[in-house]
């Protein structure tokens, strides 16, 4: 006798539910860095307020929502991350502040990454460089030019579960950088 298995797995959907995307982005353009002033307290200046503005509708006529937004707790990335989940309707008491991100490098970024929750698809992180753009690098398997404030580079990757993030390439979406290599 022949056994035929049914299954309700429709592989587009799979195919959907492994792709996501990671929005990468450096904070907006930030005060100098003063010797009386930690370099944790700097704030936006008008231009990067300015910036943070425009990076925040370019994403939204891009994307139509994220899931998550991870950022450093620095001042510099905490206003820019406020700004950014204005302009995208995002409720700014679910923003993630993630101290280890505080001038974090590719390891860290990425570890932050691999413990999202698998229901994010889209997920949005501010940092800083060079770990920002280190990152970047990493998941494009390229070398892309050092991200300037407020710039943001889209990346898809089709992973199962977060924590495969470390073993995984991506594919570049789209970017609002002028020079990306």
């Amino acid at each position: 006798m022949l056994f035929s298995i049914q299954t309700s797995l429709n592989i587009s959907n799979y195919t959907d539910y492994m792709q996501r995307q990671v929005l990468i982005c450096r904070h907006a353009e930030a005060v100098e860095h003063f010797s009386l002033r930690p370099d944790f307290e700097r704030e936006l200046t008008k231009s990067g307020v300015l910036q943070a503005h425009q990076t925040g509708h370019w994403i939204r006529d891009n994307f139509s929502k994220v899931d998550v937004i991870v950022t450093s707790p620095s001042k510099r990335t905490s206003a820019t991350a406020l700004i950014l989940a204005d302009k995208l309707y995002y409720d700014d008491q679910h923003i993630m502040y993630v101290p280890e991100l505080y001038n974090a490098g590719e390891p860290k970024l990425l570890e932050a990454l691999s413990s999202l929750p698998e229901k994010a698809k889209t997920i949005l992180i501010i940092g800083h460089n060079p770990g920002i753009t280190q990152l970047a690098r990493h998941l494009l398997n390229k070398h892309i030019a050092y991200l300037e404030p407020a710039n943001v580079l889209a990346i898809k990757l089709e992973l199962e579960k977060w924590e495969d993030i470390h073993v995984n390439q991506g594919t570049l979406l789209l970017h609002n950088m002028q020079h990306i290599l």
